[in-house]
């Protein structure tokens, strides 16, 4: 998490707002990707922004998952927040007609930072979901691969809508501690991500990892398309081959819930390294 300056902490944990026509990126064409000031999570695509002439950074679609919605304390706005951090961003407004999707995300540019899209290439995001015993250290792992982009903890593979981090543990979801991994695919691709997975936790222990005991510490790919299916099953018969009882599930991914904010970046903050997840060579 970035330490932020006092402007910074102003517009995003007070909630303020920067003057109209003020912001750096009010006016920016440039490819890119615009991220969260505070933890760098991607959050939206310069080719979803336009010019609403209202003074702010407009864009009518988010990066999946990236952005939260929740009402505005006045009661009357729809208020928009980094889904990883809960950093403010701005409101959200629909129906007004500026593009085919009206929807007009207003942000403020000092909630963003902009990392520009390589020469000729997308500004586009990938993103894979893997489930792998507790998130944290799954999560602090996948963050220093190159190429990645975010790494974001959360639940997936349940039943309860909106599951929260004492239902999950009671055994009564179904969900399982996943982590979803946003990448750049012109820096890395799907195949490094899935064979790093089966390299940072144990893929033969069922339900648990190391000391963490329970369905919800299960070994599972949640595959968002057929290209990461024949990925994922590929590489378990590669490790099946080469003797190993792999007990990893491979599953269509359903709906990914982040998890509350005090999981995020948890090793991180915390200064210190994962107690049950370490790298093992395998292939």
């Amino acid at each position: 998490m970035k330490t932020l300056n006092d402007e910074e902490r102003r517009i995003i944990i007070d909630k303020g707002t920067e003057a109209p026509y003020s912001g750096q990126y009010y006016q920016t064409t440039t490819p890119g990707t615009y991220v969260c000031r505070q933890c760098g999570a991607p959050l939206f695509r310069s080719e979803d922004k336009f010019d609403a002439g209202c003074g702010w950074p407009s864009f009518d679609d988010t990066i999946e998952g990236a952005v939260r919605r929740q009402p505005d304390p006045d009661g009357v706005r729809t208020e928009i927040v980094c889904a990883r951090c809960g950093g403010h961003l701005g409101h959200v407004f629909e129906g007004e007609g500026f593009t085919p999707k009206g929807t007009r995300h207003c942000v403020n540019s000092i909630s963003m930072d902009f990392i520009p899209a390589e020469a000729g290439k997308s500004s586009g995001t990938e993103t894979a979901i893997f489930a792998g015993g507790c998130f944290w250290g799954v999560e602090h792992l996948m963050q220093q691969e190159p190429g990645v982009l975010s790494v974001e903890s959360g639940y997936i593979g349940g039943t309860t809508a909106h599951p929260t981090y004492e239902q999950v543990k009671s055994h009564t979801t179904g969900h399982a501690e996943a982590v979803r991994v946003t990448y750049d695919p012109t820096r890395t691709d799907y195949e490094t991500l899935a064979r790093l997975f089966f390299e940072i936790h144990d893929p033969t222990q069922r339900d648990g990892q190391g000391p963490d005991i329970g369905e919800q510490y299960r070994s599972e790919i949640f595959y968002q398309s057929d290209a990461q299916k024949e990925v994922a099953e590929h590489l378990i018969k590669l490790l099946r081959d080469k003797g190993y009882d792999v007990v990893t599930r491979v599953t269509p991914a359903g709906t990914f819930w982040p998890a509350e904010a005090y999981h995020q970046n948890y090793y991180e903050r915390q200064g210190t390294e994962p107690y049950c997840h370490r790298r093992t060579k395998r292939f």
